[in-house]
């Protein structure tokens, strides 16, 4: 048996994304194009820009799916158990003292290396 991915995605969907996209396009041009108006207005069309071709994208299939995804990333995301105050500390503790060891071991290991190298090269006599 074959493994296929049906692609829900029509026309309409493609248009609407390639819209969205050329609105955010338009108003970054625009904000490029006139800098004698004011960056304040200029940034004000950027933001209406965005919030436009988020509307437009949305009523797409791929922009509800981004949707669908950003709402699930939120779900998982509280699932999450992050680390107490001093959990944070030990294991900040740990990588100090683990990269200050490894550093003094690669210092030696890096001396050892170069009187190895002079030694046999005659170059350290």
């Amino acid at each position: 048996m074959e493994n296929k991915v049906i692609n829900n995605k029509t026309a309409l969907d493609k248009l609407l994304v390639i819209i969205s996209a050329a609105i955010i396009l338009g108003s970054v041009i625009f904000y490029n194009s006139y800098p004698m108006i004011s960056a304040l207005i200029r940034t004000l069309i950027i933001l209406a820009g965005i919030g436009l071709s988020i509307i437009v994208l949305y009523q797409s299939r791929t922009g509800k799916d981004i949707w669908e995804f950003i709402l699930s990333a939120r779900v998982e995301l509280r699932k999450i158990i992050w680390p107490s105050r001093q959990e944070t500390t030990q294991m900040t503790i740990v990588v100090v003292v683990f990269t200050f060891i490894m550093s003094i071991f690669f210092w030696a290991l890096d001396m050892f290396l170069l009187w190895a190298t002079r030694l046999l090269t005659g170059q350290g006599v």
